[in-house]
Order: C-alpha cells, then sequence, then structure tokens
C-alpha cells in the first residue's frame, strides 16, 4: 500500500472533496554510494559548522533565509504552518481551462495521483467525468512541501493526475538562444517533400511500454558482471556522427524507417515474449529502488 504524502481536500465553489495524494512516478536509476579509494569503507557526509569547527546534528540545525550577504533570519515550522493560505491543506481550483490551450503542460514538475477519502467519493467521480467530457483541465494553486505551486487537475484513467507547473516567471524565455534567422533555413520544395516522407514513415501510435531505459539496463549487466568476478562485455566504439548532404541523409532515412517499420510485426512478437521473461538486472535494480526507498522512509 503506497503512502500518502499530503491529506486535504479539492475546492472550487462551495464544493469541497477530501482526498490524498500520492507520488505518480518513482525513479529506477542506478545509485552509487561514495566510498573511500584507499580501503573501499562508504565515506560518511557530515554537516559541518565552520565556527565551531565540529561536525553538529541535524537537530542542532534550523532554516535560515539570507536577506543581505552573510545576514539570515530564521525561519521555523511554526512560521511556516502560519503562513495564511487556503492552499496549504487544500487544491484551490480557480478556473476550467480548454485542455488543448495548456502549453505550460510541456513545463511540468511533478506528477500525483488524487485518491478521495470516502464522503467525497461521489463529488470526485462527477468531477472526473465532468472534466472528461468537456475536455476541460483544472486549474488551481496547491502547498506541498512548504512551497506553492501552480497546478492542473486532468483525468487519469479511474482518478484524477495533479501535475505541478513551473510558474511563468520560472519559465526561460527562447529568446536567450541564438537561433538562425528564418532566410537562413530556407529549404527546397524536393527537400521538405522528403521530410515529410520521412515523418509519415516513422509515424505510429504512442506505447510507453516499448521503451525501456538502455542506459540502465547496459549499467546494471556491468555491475553484475564486477559482482560475479567477470570482466564486462566489451563495447563496440561508435561511429562517429558525420555531416553529409541533407538530401541524401533523408533518403537514406527514408529507406531505413520504411524497413523497420516493415519488420516491426517481427519486433513485437518478440519484445511481447521478453516481458515475461526477466530483463538483465531487474533483481538488482529492484533491490537498488528498495533501498532507496527505505532511505526516503527514514529521512
Amino acid at each position: 500500500m503506497p503512502r500518502s504524502m499530503w491529506r486535504g481536500a479539492i475546492q472550487f465553489g462551495l464544493v469541497t472533496i477530501p482526498l490524498r495524494l500520492y507520488l505518480a512516478t518513482e525513479s529506477r536509476g542506478v545509485s552509487f554510494n561514495m566510498l573511500h579509494a584507499e580501503c573501499l569503507s562508504r565515506i560518511q557526509m557530515k554537516t559541518w559548522c565552520p565556527v565551531h569547527d565540529r561536525a553538529i546534528a541535524r537537530t542542532e540545525t534550523v532554516k535560515g533565509y539570507e536577506y543581505a550577504p552573510g545576514q539570515y533570519v530564521v525561519v521555523t515550522d511554526e512560521d511556516l504552518e502560519s503562513v495564511p493560505l487556503k492552499s496549504v491543506r487544500s487544491i484551490e481550483i480557480e478556473r476550467f481551462v480548454p485542455s488543448s490551450d495548456l502549453a505550460a503542460m510541456r513545463f511540468v514538475k511533478q506528477a500525483y495521483y488524487l485518491e478521495p477519502e470516502p464522503l467525497g467519493r461521489k463529488a470526485f467521480a462527477l468531477l472526473k467525468d465532468v472534466l472528461a467530457d468537456r475536455a476541460l483541465t483544472a486549474i488551481g494553486k496547491v502547498v506541498i512541501t512548504n512551497r506553492e505551486h501552480l497546478a492542473a487537475l486532468d483525468p487519469f484513467g479511474p482518478t484524477l493526475l495533479l501535475s505541478t507547473l513551473y510558474w511563468p516567471d520560472e519559465i526561460r524565455s527562447a529568446d536567450e538562444l541564438d537561433l538562425p534567422a528564418t532566410e537562413a533555413t530556407a529549404v527546397k520544395p524536393a527537400e521538405r517533400a522528403m521530410a515529410e516522407q520521412l515523418v509519415a514513415a516513422m509515424t505510429e501510435p504512442f506505447d510507453a511500454t516499448a521503451y525501456r531505459d538502455e542506459y540502465r539496463d547496459a549499467l546494471v549487466a556491468i555491475i553484475e558482471a564486477k559482482v560475479a568476478g567477470r570482466e564486462p562485455a566489451a563495447v563496440a566504439a561508435q561511429p562517429s556522427p558525420t555531416v553529409v548532404a541533407l538530401m541524401a541523409a533523408l533518403e537514406a532515412s527514408v529507406a531505413a524507417a520504411r524497413a523497420a517499420k516493415a519488420a516491426q510485426p517481427v519486433r513485437e512478437v518478440v519484445a511481447g515474449a521478453a516481458d515475461h521473461a526477466a530483463a538483465p538486472g531487474e533483481e538488482l535494480a529492484a533491490k537498488g529502488a528498495r533501498r532507496g526507498e527505505r532511505r526516503r522512509k527514514t529521512a
């Protein structure tokens, strides 16, 4: 049973829906510990006070805000809890917008599943159905881990998905980039036609289950080989990318994409069979994920 990391309510108009918030994602990367190269013992990261010249416990620390160079004001947990915001314990929906108009959804910080409390299940289902039927996204604000976030609520299968977004002033402008002028990127009609053929040959419905973290799999295979006392398998050197004529590159890419699509049914059968077998390093990666979960719970 997952552990909820926030408990509150959705508020819109006079409607209140009590609920719990759960992280919708988790990191499955391979983590490392820092060791002393001489004895391979795990090193300790200590909290150090430069004034007293000694290590201090976490219980001796407080939060401080630097309002001037070297000048701090202490902010306590009581101060944070007294912030006069409704969004501290509720998701304050301010408006509903067409989901297709929400360009800010490209800048998502974190995703959360919502689980209604028993008293709020009917109103929760009603809100979810109305949003789905009218293709709308609810926009509001919520405080999570001492920060107020702009948030979007969307139907997601049997639940609602809350996505925290970056504030507009946190999103950098693309004007800062050194982009080529329009006249410098003019393409020939034949090049455009070939590019459209390439895009068409590579277009298919998105299936997230067809993708794996191949870097993680390869890294785990190396770790397992070293644990077993074997030398990791040698990897063939990758050829350096070369710049070729645009038209020639497009023609070769179209041919390769069409050949790959023609062979796709065979690949899907093989991939489907492989799903029933343990992936390389899956057990080791799962152990690492469980260790990370234990560290988060004890933090």
